[in-house]
């Protein structure tokens, strides 16, 4: 049975050996669950492995670092935003909310949006969300984020995009 080794095997193994230690005790002092800790140092070495090539880091823990960091927004983002919806949740009358099931699937859809949107420039994220949530005009969006009318007609438009490669993917 043949595999195909990743070029970049050996040296997220270097890495793993000489830094994983580091990494997890720094996790540690930035999450208070040390399983989240646990699973968020793996995840940085597994997204590692995911890359098509990189090259060996003068500054190994800076780079674990900076991965790990991305990783730990990631959560954190998605913890508050499986919160927020809870509390709205809570804020409707029992007998109307929707079933477990439902409610799971619609977290699942709200995380799958934010990933979507968190693939546009703070500002086009901010423009689509203040236009889509807020009801905000293209002329009020453009003078909260100090931005021409033009430039949030991009924003939203770039948002659109994002939202129709979510419902019928990217365009041939």
């Amino acid at each position: 049975m043949s595999s195909v080794q990743n070029p970049n095997n050996e040296l997220v193994g270097s890495l793993y050996r000489d830094h994983r230690g580091w990494l997890l005790a720094w996790l540690r002092r930035n999450v208070a669950c040390p399983q989240r800790a646990e699973d968020l140092s793996q995840d940085t070495f597994v997204r590692l492995l995911g890359r098509d090539s990189f090259n060996a880091p003068r500054e190994p823990r800076a780079f674990l670092v900076a991965i790990a960091k991305g990783l730990l927004f990631d959560y954190f983002r998605r913890a508050a935003l499986e919160q927020a919806y809870l509390s709205e949740l809570m804020l409707i009358p029992v007998h109307e909310q929707p079933s477990p099931e439902e409610q799971q699937l619609i977290l699942e859809d709200l995380k799958a949006i934010d990933r979507l949107l968190g693939k546009l420039s703070t500002k086009a994220r901010a423009a689509f969300l203040y236009n889509r949530l807020d009801g905000m005009s293209h002329g009020e969006i453009a003078e909260r984020l100090g931005v021409s009318v033009p430039r949030v007609r991009q924003y939203l438009a770039q948002g659109i995009r994002q939202c129709y490669i979510a419902l019928y993917g990217a365009p041939q």
